[in-house]
């Protein structure tokens, strides 16, 4: 278990700095990176974090958190070349921002539960300097289209813009279902993906009301999908076949056998 005082744990923030401090003076590469050639490579060491934490390996995810904290950092030594801003006050800002968000903590306001500290943050989040004008203002658009969906209900819910019980939530889910069948009876192609997008959004409401992140499930069942296809390319590989050359029901077959192996 990590046993590190406050004093280590500063000592070695501070060396990381050093560090950085020779990288960008001596370093042909680290030298000429700027805001937007970092970009890239910021959202692929988020991913791999991502990816990590999904795995849940202890030693990936220190690993990667170093990736991830060795952009704030540059990013943050960029703006100190340029005379904006440091990490000193990247972190005051930070500091300054949560004591802010958590009257509750710090302000003497009340608030007992997580429901209450998210219905209070939204408006809390409005009314800083330079906040969110609106609700749902601070979604990125980049976001992927899954969590953006998610993202966006959390917002509405945390204002009361929510289901009463989140059983009726099943009822919404199944008037999509009935709207997307009836569009493909119909054969009104332009609408179908109008209401495959209902549906979706419905799915997403019911996951965030039962506490199901969607996108984690979704990726785990990406993950199942594709180590049991694979098991099945690899067994048909073992047999001299190629996966065209099975019948549905052979594959069918060693798709069952993939999930008794536990895949």
């Amino acid at each position: 278990m990590p046993n590190n005082s406050r004093e280590k744990k500063l000592e070695s923030f501070g060396a990381l700095l050093d560090v950085l401090d020779i990288l960008r003076q001596q370093c042909p590469w680290d030298r000429v990176q700027t805001n937007e050639s970092l970009r890239p490579n910021t959202i692929e060491e988020a991913m791999e974090l991502a990816d990590a934490i999904m795995a849940d390996d202890k030693d990936m995810i220190r690993k990667e958190l170093g990736d991830v904290l060795l952009h704030v950092i540059f990013y943050a030594k960029i703006g100190d070349e340029k005379g904006h801003f440091d990490i000193a006050d990247v972190c005051d800002a930070l500091r300054e921002k949560l004591i802010y968000r958590h009257p509750h903590i710090f302000a003497g306001d009340d608030a007992k539960t997580k429901e209450e500290v998210l219905q209070k943050w939204e408006v809390i989040k409005m009314k800083e300097k330079g906040g969110n004008k609106t609700i749902l203002g601070g979604v990125p658009r980049s976001l992927p289209s899954l969590i953006k969906a998610e993202r966006v209900q959390e917002k509405a819910a945390n204002v009361g813009f929510d289901w009463e019980r989140r059983e009726d939530v099943w009822a919404k889910v199944k008037e999509e279902i009935a709207e997307v069948e009836r569009e493909l009876a119909e054969g009104h192609e332009a609408d179908r993906e109008k209401e495959f997008g209902d549906l979706l959004f419905s799915i997403v409401n019911a996951a965030r009301l039962y506490d199901v992140r969607p996108d984690n499930a979704l990726e785990r069942t990406n993950r199942k999908f594709i180590a049991r296809f694979n098991y099945i390319e690899a067994r048909a590989a073992e047999q001299g076949q190629h996966l065209n050359e099975l019948t549905l029901a052979q594959m069918d077959a060693l798709w069952d056998e993939a999930k008794q192996k536990g895949l």
